[in-house]
């Protein structure tokens, strides 16, 4: 059979003969299915070398079948991981996401730091930062990815682990009250942090915290966008205050970080030393956009194969564009796709706004929320998101004080209805 398309550079997966998996992928396999009984259990591996179609086999696993069997599914003796964590030799986090049931992840401890450090090195911008100490601060939901995330209301100094600070101390930004966004505007000048990271909401907020305090922080040179899909809008009323390249991280908790790349500029990689990722065709219509089956690399406790994120991928010449998760992607009748960089493109040229959201409520009828300093012109917003829609749609624009995000925390900059 044909080879399946890997996001990897070639020289990683490694050459493959005569149908052949690549020996560095089939050690990967090899060593998923050793580690953990949940893989043997779905598909019985035999001891051969593994060809393609053999590899193709093996059931794409689901956040809901995780769910499903729990995540004590991965480990034999499920008593050594219980005596791991209270020796802190695992550590384990909960991850909802946006749109299933909570996942309880865990992780041998170091690996969260051990796979950030590696997605520190694929990046140009990031290098500068890995293997070295510096300062960062996280704004981003309580039940973020990293699982040093606070839980409780500890004061400043007990917020500051290993050069990091820990910003917010609940999540949803749109409800801080002022107070709140001047402590958080205070710890991050006394920080003085070379890296911002965060949820691309939550920093736009932040950066029109701190533009209305008239702060400034010049020791910042890179802001790190991830957690959530970011607009444009996100990314200029950031590059305003905090005026630094802007990385685009993209992972999940239970995988880790997955590619990065430069912001809006589509030329996000695979971090090949995390994961070998697969492309998979999803719509024969468009043939550069792919689902992803994630299979990570070194990972010992709860290992994941052939994994299904959900995510949408585009190539392009110089790399990849995150689309965003399939059900917040829209399609036209034509079958043409809409994601939110087609709604960044559509918006006119000097609207700007702290964060929007593209809902559609009717077959034809879209409703355009934003949150800004100003009221646009509406006639104008709302006449370009239908043309870019098409198929007579109805846009009608809302300015607001807030726009509410899903129960993880997280934010959709677009919602088309279920189908």
């Amino acid at each position: 059979m044909t080879a399946p398309t890997f996001a990897n550079a070639p020289e990683v997966l490694g050459s493959a003969l005569n149908g052949y998996l690549p020996a560095p992928l089939e050690a990967e396999v090899r060593k998923i299915y050793a580690r953990s009984p949940l893989y043997g259990q779905r598909f019985p591996l035999h001891s051969e070398p593994l060809h393609w179609a053999c590899f193709c086999e093996i059931p794409a696993l689901s956040k809901k079948e995780i769910v499903e069997r729990g995540h004590q599914a991965f480990f034999a003796d499920y008593a050594e991981v219980e005596r791991g964590l209270q020796a802190k030799r695992f550590e384990f986090e909960s991850t909802g996401g946006t749109t299933q049931s909570p996942m309880t992840v865990i992780m041998e401890e170091g690996w969260w730091n051990a796979q950030t450090e590696r997605a520190y090195r694929a990046s140009p911008i990031l290098r500068e930062f890995a293997g070295r100490p510096y300062r960062k601060c996280v704004l981003a939901p309580v039940g973020c990815s990293s699982n040093l995330c606070p839980y409780e209301d500890h004061p400043f100094p007990h917020r500051y682990f290993d050069g990091v600070v820990y910003l917010n101390l609940s999540s949803d930004p749109f409800a801080f009250p002022e107070a709140e966004w001047d402590r958080i505007v205070v710890e991050l000048q006394a920080t003085k942090p070379e890296v911002i990271e965060g949820e691309p909401v939550y920093l736009s907020l932040l950066a029109r915290a701190a533009q209305r305090r008239g702060v400034q922080v010049p020791s910042v040179r890179a802001v790190i966008l991830t957690y959530g899909k970011a607009s444009t809008q996100h990314g200029r009323r950031i590059a305003e205050v905090f005026p630094a390249a802007q990385v685009d991280l993209y992972g999940s908790t239970e995988a880790g970080y997955l590619f990065v790349g430069e912001a809006f500029k589509d030329n996000s990689r695979v971090i090949d030393a995390n994961a070998f990722i697969e492309l998979v065709p999803w719509r024969t219509e468009l043939p550069d956009v792919f689902q992803i089956y994630v299979t990570t690399r070194d990972r010992e406790a709860m290992p994941l194969l052939r994994y299904h994120t959900g995510d949408i991928v585009q190539r392009f010449p110089s790399g990849f564009r995150l689309l965003g998760r399939e059900g917040n992607l829209f399609f036209r009748a034509d079958g043409s796709l809409v994601s939110p960089t087609d709604i960044d493109a559509a918006l006119p040229a000097d609207f700007a706004c702290w964060h929007y959201s593209l809902v559609q409520t009717g077959e034809t009828r879209w409703d355009f929320h934003y949150v800004a300093d100003e009221t646009a012109a509406h006639r104008e917003i709302e006449t370009a998101l239908a043309r870019m829609l098409g198929g007579g749609a109805r846009v009608i624009a809302f300015r607001r004080k807030a726009l509410a995000p899903a129960a993880s925390g997280k934010f959709a900059l677009l919602k088309p209805l279920a189908r």
